[in-house]
C-alpha cells in the first residue's frame, strides 16, 4: 500500500516536477486557477478548484473532499450505505497532470481529472476512475486486451433568458436542418475552436433530432482517457454556451415527450494492435473473442441499465422505435438494436469496426459506464459466449415466437426494474467491489424515492438542468 510518506501517492512519477513547472508556466498563459473534476455515483460532475500556485501542493498531498459525495443524489440529497454517506472522514483529490488542459472556453482556468485517495494513501474503493483503470489493467493482464472507446454527446441548447427552470429551444428549423446550423454557427464554431485548442479531435458536430439538440462525436481513446475526455468536452460545451447567452442540458429527457439526449458508447477490443471486431471468421468479420465480448454485454444489459441509464429521467427516453435500443437485440448497423455492430467504411474495417451500445445517456458516470461494459464483455469472453440470432429492422415489430428465438426481451422500463436486475447480477457487483456496488444501489434507490409520485413532466423538470 502506498502511504502518505511516499511522494505523490495519488499521482504518477514525475508529477511533483510537472506540477512545479506548470505552476510557473500557467500564469504566463493567463491561467489563475485549476478545476479539479470528478463525477459522482449519480452522474453529476463535481469540482474543487485551486489557484495555480497551489498546484504543486495538490499534486503532492491532494485536496480534501468528503467521501459523502459518493452517496449524493442528483438533487443534492444524501443517502447512506454501511460505509458511505456519513459526515465522517476525508479523501484527497489528486490531479492527473498528464491530462491537464488549459480551458479555451473558460479564460483564466485549466482543468484536470482527479483520482480519489484516502488520507492513509490507499486507493478509495468508491473512486470510479480507479475502478475503470483497474478493469482495463485486468483485461490487459488476463486477456492481453486493450480497448478504444468514445462516448457520443447529445445536448439540448436553450435560451438563458427563458423563464426560470424552463427550456426554450435556441434554434428553429427541422431535425438535422441547415437552419439550426446557421442560427448557432457562431456558438458551434467557437466550440470547435475550443476543442482544437484543448487537443480534442472532433469527428463531427451537427444539429440532431430533438428541438434545440446537437451532437458531437470525438476521437476514440483508451477507456480512462475517453471518460476523461467526455467530462472535459461537456465542461467545454457548457462554458462556450454561457459565453453566447445560451444554456445547455445533457439530461436524458429535457422534456417529458420526445427522443431525449443519448450518450451512445462506441467500444472496440484490440490485441497486439489488431482490432478483434474485423478480419475474423464469425458473423460480419468478428473474431470469436469479439463475438463473445459482444455477447457478454448483451447478456447483462438488463442489469447494466442501472449504470448506463441511471436517472428516473432516463426511462422517459428509453422507449421503443426511437433508436434508443430498448430490447436485448444486436445487429449489423441496426440503430434500433441495443448493441449495434459497426463495420466501418470499406477499406477501413480494421481501423473502424466497433460495437455501439445504445441504451446509454449522459446521466451515466462515464467511468462506471465503461468499466461495467468492459467487465460484462470480459465475462462473455471467459464463458466463450455466443451471440443469438441477429435482429434486423425494429425489434418492437417481432412477434412473440421470433423474439424468443432471438433472445429478444424488453429492457427495464423503470429505474426500479433496473436496480432489481443490478442487485442480482454478481458479475457486475463483483467487478465494482462491495463499496462501489452498494453506492450504486443506494444512490439509484435514492433517486427512485426522490421521484416517487412525480408525473413525467415533473420528472423531466426535476432533472432538466442537473447533468
Amino acid at each position: 500500500m502506498t502511504t502518505l510518506a511516499d511522494p505523490v501517492p495519488g499521482g504518477r512519477p514525475g508529477d511533483l516536477e510537472r506540477a512545479g513547472a506548470l505552476a510557473g508556466e500557467l500564469p504566463g498563459r493567463g491561467v489563475h486557477g485549476v478545476v479539479l473534476a470528478y463525477v459522482d455515483t449519480a452522474g453529476v460532475g463535481r469540482v474543487k478548484t485551486v489557484p495555480t500556485a497551489g498546484l504543486a501542493s495538490a499534486a503532492a498531498w491532494g485536496v480534501g473532499m468528503s467521501p459523502v459525495f459518493d452517496t449524493f443524489l442528483a438533487g443534492d440529497g444524501i443517502v447512506t450505505t454501511d460505509v458511505l454517506g456519513s459526515p465522517d472522514g476525508d479523501l484527497r483529490l489528486y490531479p492527473a497532470l498528464d491530462r491537464l488542459v488549459v480551458l479555451a472556453g473558460q479564460p483564466g482556468w485549466a482543468w484536470a481529472p482527479v483520482d480519489r485517495i484516502t488520507q492513509d494513501g490507499a486507493r478509495h474503493p468508491g473512486c470510479s476512475r480507479t475502478f475503470l483503470r483497474r478493469i482495463v489493467a485486468g483485461a490487459a493482464r488476463d486477456h492481453g486486451l486493450a480497448f478504444r472507446a468514445g462516448i457520443e454527446i447529445e445536448w439540448s441548447v436553450g435560451l438563458d433568458s427563458a423563464p426560470a427552470g424552463e427550456f426554450l429551444p435556441a434554434t428553429t428549423g427541422p431535425a438535422y436542418g441547415a437552419t439550426r446550423q446557421v442560427e448557432l454557427s457562431a456558438y458551434t464554431a467557437e466550440l470547435l475552436a475550443a476543442c482544437a485548442a484543448q487537443g480534442v479531435e472532433v469527428d463531427q458536430v451537427h444539429p440532431e433530432y430533438a428541438p434545440g439538440q446537437f451532437e458531437i462525436s470525438v476521437g476514440a481513446l483508451d477507456p480512462v482517457a475517453a471518460a476523461d475526455r467526455s467530462v472535459l468536452v461537456r465542461q467545454t460545451i457548457r462554458a462556450v454556451a454561457h459565453r453566447h447567452g445560451l444554456r445547455v442540458s445533457f439530461s436524458p429527457a429535457v422534456e417529458a415527450e420526445g427522443v431525449g439526449n443519448g450518450g451512445h458508447v462506441h467500444l472496440s477490443a484490440w490485441r497486439d494492435g489488431v482490432n478483434l471486431h474485423s478480419g475474423g471468421g464469425r458473423r460480419h468479420g468478428m473474431t470469436a473473442d469479439a463475438e463473445a465480448f459482444a455477447a457478454g454485454i448483451l447478456d447483462r444489459l438488463p442489469a447494466l441499465t442501472a449504470v448506463t441509464a441511471p436517472s428516473p429521467a432516463s426511462y422517459l427516453r428509453l422507449k421503443p422505435s426511437q433508436w434508443a435500443g430498448v430490447f436485448t437485440a444486436w445487429g449489423l448497423e441496426t440503430r434500433e438494436a441495443a448493441v449495434r455492430l459497426v463495420r466501418g467504411t470499406a477499406g477501413r474495417h480494421a481501423q473502424q469496426a466497433n460495437l455501439e451500445v445504445k441504451p446509454v445517456d449522459l446521466a451515466a458516470n462515464p467511468y462506471l459506464l465503461l468499466g461495467c461494459l468492459i467487465a460484462a464483455g470480459l465475462d462473455g469472453l471467459t464463458r466463450s459466449a455466443v451471440l443469438p440470432q441477429e435482429t434486423t429492422g425494429d425489434p418492437a415489430r417481432l412477434d412473440t415466437a421470433a423474439a424468443a428465438e432471438r433472445g429478444v426481451r424488453r429492457l427495464p422500463v423503470s429505474l426500479a426494474e433496473a436496480v432489481t436486475e443490478f442487485r442480482r447480477d454478481e458479475v457486475l457487483r463483483d467487478a465494482l467491489g462491495p463499496v462501489l456496488a452498494d453506492a450504486v444501489t443506494a444512490v439509484r434507490q435514492g433517486e427512485i424515492d426522490a421521484a416517487d409520485g412525480l408525473d413525467d413532466e415533473r420528472v423531466a423538470a426535476a432533472y432538466r438542468w442537473v447533468y
